[in-house]
């Protein structure tokens, strides 16, 4: 499967939201200047250049078009699916729905940091690096519950051998909103990401990271069958001037039960 791009299309006039699923699912942004960037994930030219003949068919005059940076294509190709959940790309209108509960001093607590305000949150959440890396999870009726973040990357390699390891590891991180914890909705999610990495991706091998005294973390990554491999003591300072004890978790490809990754539940 060939890897989405996440092309920007800025025409001139607003576009009102029900072009989004005209045009087949876009992100749209009205701008104060008059004019309208839709953000397109896009699996090839063909297209790309459908939906610029379908901008030409409603007189939408093209005023931009910015192709992804490296690095920054989105890390899914389409929305995926499990029992309960949709799991899609993070565009620009989620920006508010998770800092609902970003925000949070419970959630913030175990966060790398939050800004104080929305614009400042809408400034990083929509960077094209952050966005690329970052999932949403919806529950039935689409209200946004928590975003994760899978990375996929290099694994190490020596030189000789390091083209057969790219993009043969993920990184995984979550946050879930608070009123939604308790219903296993974080692990369904994991399973879901964890599924999608080892059978469509093609990775070897998925790692997540969390501070110790985070239990609620390291034990969902304990109940998809993620493997504690390292306990650093002492190595993370937290916010509140205590060093903190860091654990980090991975599984391999071989070790990801098939059998039980279509049931979120694992029986």
């Amino acid at each position: 499967m060939s890897a989405a791009s996440a092309y920007e299309i800025t025409v001139g006039g607003h576009l009102d939201d029900r072009w989004s699923a005209w045009f087949g699912g876009v992100e749209i942004r009205r701008n104060d200047d008059h004019t309208t960037t839709l953000t397109a994930p896009l699996a090839d030219q063909a297209q790309l250049h459908g939906l610029l003949a379908g901008l030409r068919d409603v007189n939408a005059p093209l005023v931009s078009l910015r192709s992804p940076a490296p690095g920054c294509r989105p890390v899914l190709t389409r929305p995926l699916r499990t029992d309960r959940l949709t799991l899609r790309n993070a565009g620009p209108t989620d920006t508010e729905p998770t800092w609902a509960f970003r925000q949070l001093p419970s959630v913030n607590e175990w966060l790398t940091g939050c800004p104080d305000t929305l614009d400042g949150y809408r400034e990083l959440f929509t960077r094209p690096g952050r966005l690329a890396t970052t999932v949403v999870v919806e529950i039935a009726g689409g209200a946004v519950i928590g975003d994760f973040m899978l990375r996929r990357e290099d694994a190490w390699g020596q030189v000789e051998p390091a083209g057969s390891a790219r993009g043969r590891q993920a990184e995984l991180g979550w946050v879930l909103d608070p009123a939604h914890t308790g219903h296993g909705y974080a692990t369904e999610a994991v399973r879901g990401l964890l599924r999608h990495c080892f059978e469509e991706l093609g990775v070897r091998r998925v790692v997540a990271t969390c501070f110790l005294a985070n239990d609620s973390s390291w034990r969902l990554l304990e109940r998809v069958g993620m493997r504690r491999e390292t306990h650093a003591v002492r190595e993370s300072l937290h916010r509140s001037g205590e060093w903190l004890d860091t654990v980090g978790y991975a599984i391999l490809d071989d070790e990801w039960p098939r059998s039980a990754a279509q049931r979120p539940d694992g029986s």
